[in-house]
């Protein structure tokens, strides 16, 4: 087949194809199409199932100009492995994919230069608002977002002041995970997290304080260290062996503040004979699967509802560029425990 050869393609149907079909002007059917004009329900449905028979696909641009819309969203992030941006992804194309909006990533990395570079070729290409997302909630992305004229909104990283921003409730996931081993009847209960320097460590390691407060449990000052498989081996190293001819002075649970960390833990009481969950429970925070599932046991772990939160984000987005108003500040929503077998049963079974 040549590849000038035009009959081997079929020509697109056009506007003028419905129309003709339909028994209607070219006006009355993109009226029709784009729910404007007046005319009865009954014409206008045969016109859409017309379209849609013929396979009539509107022209986009078309579309854009005359609604002055793109129906695209930018979303920028500096989560270079996507483990937190993915999942949000997920969620806020769940909220748009039914209004016929798509949306674009942009890595900006920790580059201010081409963080500015990805915003001036969103606005190029007249995106109807933006949402930024990182790796932390308390770092803010390095390029600046305001006075952009379209709407911004924030998930899962620091906003700029009088701006929309969903996060987790880190201190609520927290303490489901401490009340879970409280209701297990665990009593010592250790706390291993990451770097200080992260504004999740500090909530989260307030909620256990509280919860064992609550109970009328001993506190443990936490461990903090880093987001890592090797610091859970070296806290497992740091709470047992200086108890070790003592069972009554180890922990019989430990909560970690994510899942590598806790499949260090795992990994270390196993390497010193010690049962999971029988002799020690362990929880982690991220609900991160493919740790999750594939450590041994599985692990139980705290779901910070990634793709709910970006969900959110994208119909208040949404609202946004549609005009009605949200009120500014940060919204924190609820995260969930996922129950596997690394932290035991209840004692009813």
């Amino acid at each position: 087949m040549a590849l000038d050869d035009q009959s081997a393609f079929p020509k697109p149907v056009t506007l003028r194809d419905v129309a003709a079909e339909a028994g209607v002007s070219v006006a009355t059917a993109s009226k029709a199409l784009n729910d404007q004009g007046r005319m009865t329900a009954e014409t206008r449905e045969r016109i859409r199932e017309t379209a849609q028979r013929l396979g009539f696909r509107p022209n986009s641009l078309a579309q854009s100009l005359l609604r002055r819309r793109s129906f695209t969203v930018g979303l920028l992030t500096n989560d270079t492995y996507g483990r937190f941006s993915l999942p949000l992804m997920s969620g806020i194309s769940d909220a748009l994919v039914d209004a016929g909006v798509s949306v674009f990533l942009c890595n900006v990395e920790e580059d201010p230069r081409l963080g500015q570079l990805h915003v001036e070729a969103m606005l190029d290409k007249r995106v109807d608002g933006i949402i930024a997302t990182g790796k932390r909630i308390d770092r803010h992305l390095p390029v600046d977002l305001s006075n952009l004229r379209i709407p911004v909104i924030y998930a899962f990283t620091q906003p700029d002041p009088d701006a929309v921003a969903f996060v987790s409730d880190d201190a609520g996931g927290a303490r489901l995970a401490v009340e879970h081993f409280c209701r297990l009847g665990r009593r010592r209960i250790a706390h291993v997290s990451g770097p200080a320097s992260f504004a999740v460590v500090h909530a989260r390691a307030q909620a256990y304080r509280d919860v064992l407060t609550e109970n009328g449990l001993s506190v443990t000052e936490p461990l903090l260290g880093s987001w890592s498989e090797a610091w859970g081996h070296e806290a497992v190293a740091r709470l047992f062996d200086g108890a070790a001819d003592d069972a009554s002075e180890r922990p019989d649970a430990v909560f970690c503040g994510n899942d590598q960390i806790a499949r260090g833990v795992i990994d270390a009481l196993r390497e010193r004979g010690l049962d999971v969950p029988g002799d020690v429970g362990v929880i982690g925070f991220d609900n991160w699967e493919i740790v999750a599932e594939a450590t041994r046991p599985p692990l139980t772990s705290v779901d910070m509802n990634l793709a709910a939160l970006g969900r959110e984000a994208g119909l208040t987005l949404l609202s946004l560029v549609g005009g009605k108003p949200a009120a500014p500040g940060i919204r924190k929503l609820l995260c969930r425990l996922v129950v596997r077998q690394s932290c035991g049963r209840l004692p009813d079974g």
